[in-house]
């Protein structure tokens, strides 16, 4: 009787339709296009005062630390210096370095410390994207050197040349963290969802410990410390500026734009996947964790897996953040003419206007 109940219960709330009155669907890209008209962010940004984004910022950036994934208990900074990884220019010193992020992992990073330069100065921390790190140091093989000349991707010897303190990070399941070459972004990305863990997580994670590295280098003002990168690189450095506001600047290439016109859309590695985020906000609301702090967003105009309309459709959404808070000046775009790459055309500028000298 009970079971009947149920059934009239529904049936009297979702009367049967008429199959004629249907038009069968089997297509996945179809439904896939229909069911974004039922998502509705929930903690979208829709501050109009300085006190209301403070409100919205505290339980987003709770929400979004949450969606993330379980975090790892805090383990005693430890760090280990290779000593055959030497890498001397006329313009700086590059030093292999492994810190201790989780009981039992180490991010493997590259340490440069500018030559001719005096006293603390600024930092920048660097992520690579899915070249891994190779070409984004100038090394690998002949065609990975060609590919990072070719997209600039050496941005942190380039900013290491140009007098700044740089740790170019290898992001976890790639080059010698990897489980199968050259990446294995889909192993850590389905192994770390069945326990409660994602890949921009742990890669955030390993982020924020490498900062606690970078604040007790003798050399690094701990006032200037920057994040940059580019595609999945990038991912990282929106995501982990938005949540450690010991970032001051921030620059992200190649990555902003809006999960439903990118991630959503378009075919993109496992790894830039966070579940269930397009219900709580969107790329321009985790932007929007990052003010009123500077934030650079490059893009190239020709970049076929972050379309630039969707991106300039973010950034207006971000303008209007700054705005709000009264640092318009804090944010600025690089949307040049190029395809999915790397620009210095405004990298320098940014980073001296807000760092100085």
């Amino acid at each position: 009787m009970k079971f009947l109940s149920f059934l009239l219960a529904v049936f009297a709330v979702a009367p049967l339709v008429r199959a004629e009155e249907v038009t069968p669907n089997s297509q996945i890209l179809t439904y896939l296009e229909r069911n974004l008209e039922s998502v509705t962010p929930k903690m979208g940004w829709k501050a109009t005062t300085p006190a209301e984004h403070e409100a919205w910022r505290g339980p987003f950036r709770e929400k979004l630390t949450e969606l993330l994934g379980e975090w790892p208990e805090a383990v005693t900074p430890d760090v280990r210096w290779d000593a055959d990884e030497v890498f001397e220019t006329e313009a700086f010193t590059r030093r292999k370095v492994y810190v201790r992020t989780e009981a039992d992992y180490w991010a493997p990073a590259y340490y440069y410390t500018p030559k001719g330069v005096t006293g603390k100065r600024p930092a920048v921390i660097c992520f690579h994207g899915h070249s891994g790190i190779l070409p984004y140091i100038r090394e690998g093989s002949d065609e990975q050197k060609a590919k990072g000349e070719k997209h600039h991707l050496d941005y942190a010897p380039y900013f290491a040349e140009h007098g700044y303190a740089v740790l170019a990070v290898v992001q976890r399941g790639w080059n010698e963290t990897a489980h199968k070459k050259p990446h294995s972004c889909e192993r850590l990305s389905r192994a770390g969802f069945l326990v409660n863990k994602t890949p921009i997580g742990m890669r955030v994670w390993d982020a924020m410990r490498l900062t606690d590295f970078l604040l007790a280098q003798p050399e690094v003002d701990g006032d200037r410390i920057a994040s940059a990168g580019l595609s999945g690189g990038g991912t990282t450095s929106l995501f982990f500026s938005a949540l450690d506001e010991r970032v001051k600047a921030s620059l992200v290439a190649g990555y902003f734009c809006t999960f439903e016109d990118s991630i959503y859309s378009i075919h993109h590695c496992i790894c830039n996947t966070v579940p269930g985020i397009m219900n709580w906000g969107e790329m321009s609301d985790v932007a929007a964790l990052i003010a009123p702090r500077p934030a650079l967003m490059i893009s190239g105009t020709e970049d076929t897996i972050f379309p630039i309309e969707a991106t300039r459709k973010a950034y207006g959404e971000l303008e209007k953040t700054y705005g709000v808070l009264g640092v318009s000046g804090n944010l600025d775009s690089d949307f040049f003419e190029g395809v999915h790459e790397w620009s210095n055309a405004k990298t320098l500028p940014f980073l001296k206007e807000h760092f100085g000298e």
